[in-house]
């Protein structure tokens, strides 16, 4: 089995401990973004898999390039061509303060990216999977039209195609609202991530009626989102979503739902009662569960449960990525939450 990514990759510069941004003399540097995270879970899973963008020839693209060949990512597949590679500022919340992201990624060179900069052709050759996440193109027309691209090659060349909604606001600035954008790119996609508000924001898809207001979103409300979905998106063949409950910025409950177009799948739910890195909490999600889909390939509970346990063990490690091995997460899902001395 091999895998694609699509995306951006950014450096990430994050203030020690839960220090504030003016209380800061020094910033740790780590790299991450949304598919690079995804790519990087599936190696540490033991899937092949190649990360694709575009980055500058600069001594800190190598670095970042470097950084995931660590991980055993394959990065043969990158562009190159423009000024700068994107950046953002993590601040870590804490109790009742939650994180703050700042980003610097305007003219990243992936923004300025064009149709005709990857050869989707040979990208895909010996490709099962390809996974690409609403952010992309919410950075720029060019990165939304490779987005495309890349999504109508693979739809041609019978690979699976998974998304996830990943719904910023701040980050469509170029004139474009995501509801014209998307709807296009999620119509050659076969396995969906996304929540209620993704679903409506992205797709203009909300719950039927079902009271969503009162804090606690019923699992109909998921059903009937879902069921909206594949029939708007009929190459959709499974909608999943991550039900994150915020206690505080430390605490948090984990869970997820998976849609089949018959049966609603719920799985175990984690208190993470000290959370140590929750940026890149749904890239590892994300990650498990292309894993699980394609490793549990008759059973869509078993690759859910994956996901969410996988995802649970990634609020334990600082930085975007998931460091976690299979026997770790299965450990999990075998109920074994000791946290235990491994000698």
């Amino acid at each position: 089995m091999k895998v694609v990514t699509f995306g951006e990759i950014m450096l990430r510069l994050a203030t020690p401990g839960y220090l504030r941004f003016n209380q800061s003399n020094s910033l740790t540097a780590t790299f991450g973004g949304g598919e690079a995270n995804v790519a990087v879970s599936l190696a540490n899973f033991g899937i092949s898999v190649d990360f694709v963008t575009r980055l500058p020839k600069n001594d800190i693209a190598q670095s970042c390039v470097m950084d995931l060949r660590k991980y055993g990512v394959g990065v043969d597949q990158i562009v190159y061509g423009g000024e700068r590679l994107g950046i953002y500022f993590l601040e870590t919340g804490a109790v009742s303060r939650g994180s703050k992201v700042v980003y610097d990624r305007a003219h990243s060179a992936i923004s300025e990216i064009k149709s005709g900069m990857i050869d989707w052709d040979k990208v895909f050759e010996g490709v099962n999977w390809f996974h690409w996440t609403g952010i992309t193109p919410a950075i720029s027309q060019g990165a939304a039209d490779v987005c495309l691209e890349a999504i109508q090659k693979a739809n041609e060349k019978g690979i699976t195609v998974s998304c996830d909604l990943n719904y910023r606001k701040n980050l469509w600035n170029y004139g474009k609202k995501a509801g014209e954008v998307m709807p296009e790119l999620v119509a050659g996609t076969d396995v969906i991530l996304g929540n209620e508000e993704d679903a409506e924001k992205v797709l203009g898809i909300k719950p039927e009626g079902v009271d969503v207001t009162g804090g606690h979103v019923e699992a109909a409300a998921y059903e009937s989102v879902s069921k909206q979905i594949m029939a708007k998106f009929p190459s959709c063949k499974k909608v999943i979503t991550t039900l994150r409950g915020s206690i505080n910025a430390n605490h948090n409950s984990w869970s997820g739902v998976l849609w089949d177009g018959k049966t609603l799948y719920e799985a175990p739910t984690y208190q993470i009662t000290d959370i140590v890195d929750r940026v890149g909490g749904g890239d590892s999600f994300m990650g498990g569960l292309v894993y699980g889909l394609l490793t549990y390939t008759e059973d869509d509970q078993k690759a859910l449960n994956f996901a969410v346990a996988a995802s649970c063990l990634k609020h334990t490690i600082y930085g975007d990525y998931n460091q976690v091995t299979v026997d770790e997460v299965e450990k999990l899902m075998g109920g074994d939450a000791s946290g235990r001395v491994a000698r």
